[in-house]
């Protein structure tokens, strides 16, 4: 059974600050474009890689946060999650802008 998890860049790190386990943020954006700046611990895989590595990357019932380079994008990469049988995505509105915006922490981001 699949469900969309309710979320934002404030929801998100609300979690984190707590402390929860067992979710994974994914970045799908480009890989120049993640190494200048992503969500502290989020993992790269490019969008059009995405259907190819999920699986062996990835756990099916792990949460999945996911964010792009833009709400499109980040759609795109839960629904392509989805058709790949996991269960539990959530897109990250407004990506890393709303997570820096929330003051989450960072890699690589130029201050």
């Amino acid at each position: 059974m699949s469900s969309k998890l309710a979320a934002n860049a404030h929801d998100l790190k609300s979690l984190l600050d707590w402390g929860q386990p067992g979710l994974t943020i994914v970045d799908v954006r480009d890989r120049h474009t993640y190494n200048q700046g992503r969500i502290t611990g989020a993992i790269s895989i490019p969008l059009e890689d995405l259907a190819s590595r999920a699986k062996s990357a990835l756990h099916t019932e792990r949460h999945i946060y996911v964010y792009g380079e833009n709400d499109q994008h980040t759609a795109e990469a839960a629904q392509i999650l989805t058709a790949a049988g996991f269960g539990h995505v959530a897109e990250i509105p407004g990506g890393l802008p709303a997570w820096i915006s929330t003051g989450g922490a960072t890699e690589g981001v130029a201050a």
